[in-house]
């Protein structure tokens, strides 16, 4: 009855929340609505982090591997194919997933675990950097700049600058991570997954296969994470080996599960909210410093060292997350 509850609880939070954050951009326009767009990004990729990272246990430090393949997917089917986008994230979540599977088998086969693993993770993404930059099948360093398509603007996925469509399709399809995930952890299968994080060797002695359910867990992290990358190149309308398969992607996608907390629905996305006002807090304080920080003023990357500062305080402090802090707490865990 608890995890029924539970099932229950998480299903209205996360239909309440979509009802809530649905007129949002009444209330936002320019610079605000792009803000709030790439907090839902965020939040989407963290869910899809969390997944693999959080409720598997299989920490990944190479998650950019599949944001640039669903990124460059989604590229590649537009600029030189013609196809929807939409078909392009589809393609790209595919093969997302199945460069997931590639990955966990052989890290899983060898008996990767912990900080190897994710080094392993790490290795991949690196090398689909470096293979992207030399390969002109994908325009090799140079990437792809989306063109302009004419037609249904919700088939071609292209919106007039400034436009709140891109703000519904992202929180359309944080909102399907959301429910993907909350179906599969309350399901068989999920239990197995938590089963197998807290003690492998038991879980296996109880006949659950380690190996089907790590890659299972795998597979749909890498393919909610390609969807984050399909919408990031038709957002920005441009990619290259950097922006999709770089290390700092991998970062970034991360951390909203790890200010939020890891291995708890709604960390990520609470996470990945604090991020952004932390982020946009620091520029800020930069830019227009009250007058007793004056000196602070224009300072060159002082923004970026107070938004790292305020991020390693948060997890040095709370090393559960703000929301796992938080559920830890009151008790609701």
């Amino acid at each position: 009855m608890g995890a029924l509850r539970r099932f229950d609880r998480d299903l209205l939070v996360l239909a309440a929340g979509v009802l809530v954050l649905i007129p949002v951009p009444l209330f936002l326009s320019g610079f605000l609505l792009e803000v709030a767009i790439q907090t839902l990004l965020f939040g989407l990729l963290g869910v899809a982090w969390n997944l693999m990272g959080g409720f598997a246990g299989q920490f990944s430090f190479g998650h950019a591997a599949f944001f640039g393949i669903g990124a460059y997917a989604t590229a590649v089917a537009v600029t030189d194919y013609g196809l929807s986008p939409w078909v392009g994230m589809l393609l790209g979540a595919a093969l997302a997933a199945a460069f997931g599977v590639l990955v966990g088998f052989l890290s899983f086969r060898y008996g990767l675990k912990g900080v190897f693993f994710a080094l392993a993770t790490f290795a991949f993404a690196e090398m689909l950097r470096l293979i992207s930059r030399s390969l002109e099948a994908v325009n090799a360093a140079r990437g792809y700049n989306i063109p302009i398509r004419s037609g249904n603007p919700w088939l071609t996925l292209q919106f007039p600058q400034g436009s709140p469509n891109y703000y519904y399709v992202i929180l359309a399809l944080l909102a399907l991570s959301l429910l993907a995930v909350i179906l599969l952890m309350r399901s068989r299968a999920g239990t197995f997954i938590l089963s197998i994080r807290e003690n492998e060797d038991a879980a296996a002695a109880l006949g659950v296969n380690p190996m089907r359910y790590k890659l299972l867990a795998v597979a749909l992290s890498a393919a909610l994470t390609a969807v984050g990358g399909a919408f990031y190149v038709q957002y920005f309308f441009f990619i290259d080996p950097e922006l999709a398969f770089g290390a700092s992607v991998s970062i970034q996608i991360l951390l909203p599960a790890i200010v939020g907390g890891i291995g708890t629905t709604w960390g990520p996305v609470v996470g990945s909210l604090i991020i952004t006002v932390l982020g946009q807090g620091s520029t800020a304080l930069v830019r227009t410093p009250p007058p007793f920080l004056e000196a602070l003023q224009g300072v060159s990357g002082l923004d970026v060292a107070i938004y790292g500062a305020l991020i390693v305080l948060v997890v040095l402090f709370l090393p559960r997350g703000v929301f796992g802090t938080l559920r830890e707490r009151l008790g609701a865990a």
